[in-house]
């Protein structure tokens, strides 16, 4: 059955999955959603053993119809490759009885890696689908994940340029070289004194630019987005839902039909999103919890029903969750509203206006699969020393977030469901705050040592993306004001006005 797509502020114009992935954002500043979440064609129990590329093909055909078999093969098998450093893509670690599906074997050691590796193929599948000619203009906000993600996926592509901003003193320091060393000549890096939020607001503004889109289309170029707000990112990450309840099913560690929880930290929501995604197609996906660091907007909002980014913003050692307004959040919101557009762009124009806006007690019992709960950095370094400790298994602080808050969860339902975690990043992008949580004796060490004593203790390889940064030269030395983001898109894309 064909799925089409339609945005969360209007539902009159539908365009198919093709158009959806090229356009990124909606005209009217929503987020495309499809008119239905489709269910999987085979019992879960037939997927129990099948490689990740055979999984993620059986979910993405049921979401994007207008690609051809040929076509979405071709995608997937472009994008899990050689460039993961494990065969099965995904691989699932078990620690103190809970299980880590480690989405940080890519190209960019994070989860990002999992959607972004095939943005491109389908992005210029789809250009050619719809004989585009124009040259697409990928531009990206960053946390710190998704930027160099991106960059590593669309670095060299014909036909595309794409443009990252990330805020300048808002990720880590392995995190900007990894950016800021990008090679290509259709790579634009730039920093932004500003936080996450600014970045995020000020590349929806130039999407939003019709002047600048009408000086754009006369040279030739058009815009389309890698950031999660792309149902192009959302759709490959449903997939690797589907996949770890197929593998625990296949290794005998649940029953099938059993229900797991799902544990996800949580900034821009489309991780956990992908995961209620997952829910609704049929997999049995009993609690999602929505994990925060000190930025608690989400846990806020869970417990409250009111959505309020008007708070002071913490810099914190999990860096891709330091975010006021999580963007994917308005699918849920749409979802919950009844797919009332009306309602929805009501709530967000309250949050633009104001910064916040509250949904009905309707809308909130809907939210009853979903808990919400937050780490404290002081929490987080704890469970990094803990973790570390009792098993020799090294968290990342960002999935340090989500196993505290789990820890939590447990105390206070006493919910002894088999569940996953979401392991979202290499401990070696974050290697300072790492190191400093298992002992303080390494604060003098430089980064790069730091990631030569991570790899001794946890007896694991550094990975090739850090060494292949260890030397590089810096390529982006861009830095600009969030008035200034316009002016240093024409500059790279040579538009004068």
């Amino acid at each position: 059955m064909e799925v089409l797509y339609s945005s969360t502020r209007n539902a009159e114009n539908k365009v198919t999955a093709s158009q959806a992935i090229l356009k990124g954002l909606s005209e009217d500043g929503g987020l495309f959603v499809p008119d239905h979440i489709p269910e999987l064609e085979c019992p879960v129990h037939e997927l129990a053993g099948k490689s990740y590329q055979d999984i993620a093909y059986e979910v993405m055909k049921l979401f994007l119809t207008d690609f051809t078999e040929d076509e979405l093969k071709g995608c997937i098998n472009r994008a899990y490759d050689s460039k993961f450093d494990t065969d099965v893509i995904a691989p699932i670690t078990q620690a103190e009885g809970t299980y880590y599906l480690e989405l940080f074997h890519g190209a960019t050691i994070a989860f990002k890696d999992m959607a972004l590796s095939i943005l491109p193929h389908l992005m210029i599948t789809a250009a050619k689908k719809n004989h585009v000619e124009n040259e697409i203009v990928i531009l990206t906000a960053t946390s710190g994940d998704t930027g160099k993600a991106a960059l590593a996926g669309f670095a060299g592509v014909e036909g595309t340029k794409i443009i990252v901003f990330y805020p300048k003193n808002g990720v880590s320091p392995i995190q900007e070289k990894q950016m800021v060393t990008q090679k290509e000549d259709n790579t634009f890096v730039v920093g932004v004194h500003g936080n996450f939020d600014d970045t995020q607001t000020g590349v929806k503004t130039l999407f939003n630019d019709r002047e600048l889109e009408q000086e754009m289309t006369a040279a030739g170029m058009q815009f389309s987005s890698a950031n999660s707000i792309n149902i192009g990112r959302l759709v490959p990450q449903v997939v690797y839902y589907v996949y770890v309840y197929a593998k625990l099913l296949e290794e005998g560690k649940i029953a099938d039909g059993e229900k797991i929880n799902v544990v996800v930290p949580t900034g821009n929501f489309g991780n956990i999103l992908a995961a209620f995604y997952a829910k609704n197609m049929g997999i049995p996906i009993g609690k999602l919890i929505c994990a925060s660091n000190e930025n608690k907007v989400l846990y806020d909002f869970f417990v409250t029903g009111k959505y309020d980014r008007n708070r002071e913003f913490v810099l914190t050692s999990s860096p891709s969750m330091d975010i006021l307004i999580s963007s994917n959040l308005e699918r849920l919101i749409y979802r919950i509203a009844g797919n009332d557009t009306a309602k929805n762009a009501e709530l967000m124009a309250a949050l633009t206006k104001t910064g916040c806006y509250e949904i009905s007690e309707q809308m909130r019992a809907q939210l009853a699969d979903f808990y919400g709960g937050y780490a404290d950095e002081e929490e987080t370094a704890g469970r990094i020393r803990d973790m570390y400790e009792n098993t020799g298994y090294v968290l990342d602080p960002h999935t340090a977030v989500a196993s505290a808050v789990y820890q939590k969860y447990v105390t206070e339902t006493k919910d002894e469901t088999k569940t996953v975690i979401v392991a979202t990043a290499s401990p070696f992008k974050f290697t300072r705050n790492v190191m400093n949580a298992i002992d303080g004796k390494y604060d003098a060490m430089s980064d790069f040592e730091l990631a030569d004593e991570l790899s001794k203790i946890g007896n694991i390889d550094v990975p090739r993306a850090i060494e292949e940064i260890r030397t590089a030269p810096v390529i982006h030395d861009n830095v600009c004001d969030k008035t200034e983001m316009k002016a240093a898109v024409k500059r790279f894309l040579g538009i004068v006005s």
